[in-house]
């Protein structure tokens, strides 16, 4: 009760409200007119687009009440910080950023959520402008009483959203504004964790800068968005008691351990990342490079070092919003594919989460999204397979079925569908993207997928329930479009 009576303190003082969508029923019913983003697939890219937002000032207000709260919520007290809490001038410095002139720090940060044994944390994966499978999710949750509009009516609710919120789709901005009312509704029970995508270079390139600026000319501003992105923590870890799941977009960063993050006695705290010392873990921890990929050893060594971010991709890419995953138990534990990042597999993996413990704290796996292809290949066949959410390293499975299908998968490898499922120490979870988007089309699914978590006293107990839902404007579509 007490919880509930801070978030309604706290969202009553940030004081939002829409003129235009008062209500969730008011902002599904516009956006449900939006025709889908398979359907703009097939158009110009010339081609007006169509939007639930025509005046970016709705946006505005939304991301103006965001700042507000980020300044005044959990984040404000420095009693919430291992370590230093940022600079009121240049972190909460709304005017301020690494990407403007003259610039402030890059500042990216990890974030603990500590919630009571019993609780549930609903996850979602990449959306990429896919406002249909949002709004289909968020009205689900409605019908099921554990959301009331945007708010959560369920005590002791949580939602993590895993990063990508835009580009690649043409909703990016309706995404936003939704992730943002949820925000505003529940401060401290909704998460964003910033994905690799959540980059002022990224949006320029893939798709998010062009989309606003078609649906509002010279009204966006390009820099309240990149300022939004600061305050999404590159991690979060979320658990009960001493167990914790490491929760972000992309993959294993041994550069920062949150030992003394899990260990602080506020249930919702912070910490800096400052320097970024995978070199030092590198050298400490000689093991991790004896599980690499033989022919790659000389690279990862000379190339994985301490470093101070400067942006997200530099001088090195944050691993928590960029590096992936093995799918086999059988292939190295740490390797390199160019273009995205390095990649752990089962062995290393759990090297990196053992020492991410703290004095009583541990971390027992690890939920994410980011792992995509718009083209069929074997970790798309295993997201379809496991309708929506797959588990790294699965016993049964091997390189041999990489290219098996569906029934195969299922038959052979017992790849894990079941709607409730146990968690494993050590394991990796992949969150699917969502559908309406050309990762739905090149791989002919047309279901949305979220799971909720449902923590218990001891880790043995947690229970991940993975919810399916077929997006209503996917349904009269022709298969594969």
């Amino acid at each position: 009760m007490a919880l509930c009576l801070v978030q309604s303190t706290l969202a009553e003082r940030v004081a939002y409200k829409s003129a235009a969508y008062p209500t969730f029923a008011d902002w599904k019913s516009s956006c449900a007119e939006l025709p889908a983003n398979r359907v703009l697939l097939r158009q110009a890219a010339t081609t007006k687009l169509e939007t639930a937002l025509p005046d970016f000032e709705e946006v505005s207000n939304a991301l103006l009440a965001a700042f507000e709260l980020f300044k005044s919520g959990s984040m404000e007290s420095a009693a919430n910080w291992v370590g230093v809490k940022p600079k009121v001038t240049e972190f909460f410095n709304t005017n301020r950023a690494y990407f403007l002139k003259p610039p402030i720090s890059f500042q990216p940060f990890a974030q603990k959520l500590q919630v009571p044994a019993g609780s549930e944390v609903i996850f979602h994966g990449d959306f990429h402008g896919d406002i249909h499978s949002f709004i289909t999710m968020l009205g689900s949750l409605n019908q099921t009483g554990t959301l009331d509009g945007f708010r959560l009516a369920k005590p002791n609710s949580y939602m993590v959203f895993l990063g990508d919120y835009t580009d690649r789709g043409n909703y990016g901005i309706e995404v936003l504004y939704t992730l943002l009312r949820l925000k505003l509704a529940n401060p401290e029970q909704v998460f964003m964790a910033r994905g690799n995508h959540e980059d002022v270079q990224m949006i320029s390139n893939y798709g998010f800068l062009a989309e606003c600026q078609k649906k509002y000319a010279t009204n966006f501003k390009p820099a309240m968005i990149g300022r939004l992105y600061d305050f999404f923590p590159v991690v979060i870890y979320a658990g009960s008691g001493t167990d914790f799941i490491q929760c972000n977009h992309g993959g294993m960063e041994p550069g920062y351990l949150p030992g003394a993050l899990l260990d602080a006695k506020p249930v919702v705290a912070y910490q800096l990342l400052g320097q970024v010392t995978g070199g030092s873990f590198l050298a400490k921890h000689t093991d991790l490079l004896e599980t690499a990929d033989a022919a790659r050893r000389a690279f990862l060594k000379s190339t994985i070092r301490d470093y101070t971010p400067l942006t997200p991709m530099s001088p090195l890419i944050n691993g928590f919003m960029w590096n992936d995953f093995t799918l086999f138990s059988s292939e190295p534990g740490l390797g390199y594919m160019q273009g995205r990042g390095f990649v752990y597999g089962m062995a290393g993996t759990r090297i990196v989460l053992d020492a991410s413990a703290g004095a009583k704290a541990s971390v027992r796996g690890v939920f994410r999204a980011h792992q995509h292809s718009s083209a069929v290949n074997p970790m798309m066949r295993r997201l379809i397979a496991g309708n929506g959410l797959f588990r790294h390293w699965q016993e049964h499975d091997s390189q041999a079925k990489a290219n098996a299908t569906t029934a195969v998968l299922h038959r052979e490898c017992k790849l894990e569908h079941s709607a409730v499922r146990s968690l494993k120490d050590g394991s990796v979870w992949t969150f699917n993207v969502a559908p309406d988007s050309y990762y739905g089309r090149g791989n002919t699914y047309k279901f949305d997928t979220y799971g909720v978590l449902r923590t218990g006293d001891v880790f043995t107990d947690w229970k991940l329930r993975v919810v399916n839902q077929v997006v209503p404007i996917l349904k009269p579509l022709p298969a594969g479009q």
